[in-house]
Formats: structure tokens, sequence, C-alpha cells
């Protein structure tokens, strides 16, 4: 008894924080509100899940029915955080029609329960309720709730990872954030899920005992992972960049935009591919575009009066490079001749990270280190110890 009222309390207070977070999202003041809202609503249908540890009881014995639909609203959870994900990646990202499509399986199930088990009579309601995971439906249930959750988190994987190559190819600022972000919390989503698959096989077997234990980790689990979630939502909310949805990547529109008797013709056009090249090359140098923190691929071609589709096709296509990489060349190579420079000995790293165009720490330490194979500081000790 005591165990099962130490889960009601975790679970009324897991709800009663979801509310408060929830109710944060939806009034902060942000200009990306439609992922707050996708998210708010995300986290209100766990809220809703969750609140069953203290609530089924009162609702079987009133409204049988309401309890069995709260069961099925499991099926919008994955999609709902689907659509949070792409409304983070891509900065136009809408609601449109074509998004209810994500809600059939939800529709599909509870048209079965509606012939099944919703016009059943009350009599044979007790006996689902007593019975229900021995019953077909059920059993229907949970294979549709582990399908679907594994065909979205493929496509969510999918989603970042094609994220991540149109951000490299395209902007020179670090994206690592946004990426670890919804990769890492994708990932904690997944475990808490399977870890629940785990607990409801569970109730198959004789070790029915270890489901309060399980239910109330889950619960502090959960909660502690989607408050980390929000919180560093908030305070890193400006670090997130996403892209348009008419971005693609080179190897995409070079291969389906590109007739192939043109793409033949531009094989044998080296010396104007080698000259293209050369102007590039020189104006990075003598321009220095790259100091430009927010330097993307789209300025770049404005700025040279080149189309920006063509730009993006020489450097990351021609030069076998990413935009990204190809910038932060330029701005390695310059942060190098500021850290050699005797006269320059009084500036700090995170002073010539900034003169050079990066714009974190992080980033400009990792790009430093892959480039030279030292960190910023040895490097300068390095080249002082030779003079």
């Amino acid at each position: 008894m005591d165990s099962f009222n130490f889960l009601k309390t975790t679970a009324i207070i897991s709800v009663f924080i979801l509310l408060l977070l929830i109710l944060f999202l939806l009034t902060v003041k942000t200009k990306k509100k439609l992922p707050n809202q996708l998210f708010a609503f995300y986290l209100f249908l766990t809220a809703v899940d969750t609140s069953g540890f203290f609530i089924s009881d009162t609702i079987i014995n009133i409204q049988p029915n309401l309890e069995i639909f709260r069961w099925t609203i499991i099926l919008l959870n994955i999609p709902l955080f689907y659509l949070y994900v792409l409304s983070l990646c891509y900065t136009d990202f809408q609601l449109k029609r074509k998004h209810l499509l994500h809600i059939t399986p939800f529709f599909i199930l509870n048209l079965i329960l509606v012939f099944r088990i919703y016009w059943a009579n009350d009599l044979e309601k007790k006996y689902f309720f007593t019975h229900h995971f021995e019953t077909a439906e059920m059993i229907i249930f949970q294979y549709m709730i582990e399908i679907q959750y594994m065909i979205y988190i493929i496509m969510i994987f999918v989603v970042l990872k094609k994220y991540r190559q149109i951000y490299l190819e395209n902007y020179s600022y670090s994206n690592d954030f946004v990426y670890k972000w919804l990769f890492q919390i994708t990932i904690v989503f997944v475990g808490v899920h399977y870890f629940a698959t785990f607990k409801n096989i569970l109730r198959y077997t004789d070790y029915h005992q270890l489901l309060i234990f399980i239910n109330s980790f889950l619960e502090i689990i959960a909660l502690v992972a989607i408050s980390w979630f929000v919180i560093k939502a908030l305070k890193y909310s400006e670090l997130f960049r996403g892209i348009r949805t008419e971005l693609q990547l080179v190897k995409d529109f070079t291969i389906k935009h590109i007739p192939e008797t043109i793409l033949k013709e531009e094989k044998k056009k080296n010396n104007t591919l080698t000259f293209q090249i050369e102007i590039l090359k020189r104006y990075m140098i003598e321009k220095k575009p790259y100091l430009d923190t927010s330097l993307t691929l789209q300025n770049l071609a404005s700025q040279m009066n080149m189309p920006a589709r063509e730009l993006s096709i020489l450097i990351n296509s021609n030069m076998n490079m990413r935009f990204f990489d190809f910038v932060n060349q330029y701005r390695i190579e310059n942060a190098m001749e500021l850290l050699r420079n005797y006269s320059k000995s009084d500036f700090t790293a995170l002073e010539i990270l900034y003169k050079v165009g990066f714009n974190s720490k992080s980033s400009f330490n990792t790009a430093f280190k892959k480039y030279t194979a030292l960190t910023p500081t040895e490097y300068r000790n390095k080249f002082s110890k030779t003079n």
C-alpha cells in the first residue's frame, strides 16, 4: 500500500510540474511560438497519460469509455514529437491538412474500439477492464504502439541527419548544439519508451510486484528528462537556428534538377571550373567575408553576384567540401596568423575567435584542433618556443 501511495504521489507531482511547464511554454515571449505550442501539447498528452495513476479508478466508475479513450491518446505522442522536431529544424514549418494523416493509427484504433468496447454493455466492459491485457484489442493496441514508435523514431533520425547535412552545406556557424540536443533527447525518449514496454511485458509474467517499482522509476526519469529538456530550451533558445524547407542537399539537386547532358558538358569545362575556384579563393582572402559570424552560402553568393545553387555545387561538390568547413578553414588560418603574431600575444583565445568570425568557444576549439591537431593554446605555446 505504501508503494502504491508513493507511485500515486509521484504521479501527482509529475503532472503538476508538467502543467507548470506547459503554462510557461505557452506564455513565454518568443519568436518561435509553434514549436513551443507543439511541445506544450506533447507535455499535456504526457500529463494526461501520467494522471492515470491517480484518476483511472474514478473515471472507470463514472465514465469507462473516457478511460479507454485516455489510453489511446498515447498514439498521438510520438507523431506530435516528430512535428515538434520538424518545427525546430525548419524555420518556415507550418501545420497543414496533410499532417492530419499522423492521427490515422489513433483514429483506426478508436474505430475498432467503438464496435468492440465503447458500445459494449456494462458487464462486458467490466470484464474488459479486469482482463484487458489478455484481449485481442489490447494486443493489437500494443503492436500498433511499437510499430508506430519504431517508424517515427527512424523518421526523426532521418530528419536530423538531413538537417545537419544541409546546415553544413549552407551555413558557416556551428549547429552542433541543436543537432546534439535533439538527438540526445530523442535517445532519452526512446530509452524511456522501451523501458515502459518492458514494464508492460511483465504483466504477462509472474513478476507483478516489480511493476510498481518500475512505474515509479519511469515517472522520475521521465520528469527529469522533460524538465531538463525545457530548461535547456529556454536557456539556450538563441542557439536554435533552423533551415528553410526549400534548401536541398547538393547531391539531390545536382542529380534531380540538372540534365545529364549539362553535367557532361560541365565536366569538360575544367578550365572554367578552375577559374571559378580561383576567383572564389581570391575573394575569400581579399574581402574576408568569413569575418561575418552569421555568413551563409546565400550571403556569399549574393556578394559575388553568383547564383546560390551554382556556388553550392562549386564548394560542396566540385571542391568536395562542406560550406561550413570551407569557411572555417579561412577562419582557422586567420586565427593561426594572429596566434603566431608576437604583437598580438596579449590577445586571448576568446578574443581571437570572435575576431576571425567564430561565435562560440567550443566550435572554435573543435575546428582548430581538427585543422591543426592542436588546441589554440598549444599552438601558440609551440610557436613561441620556436622563436
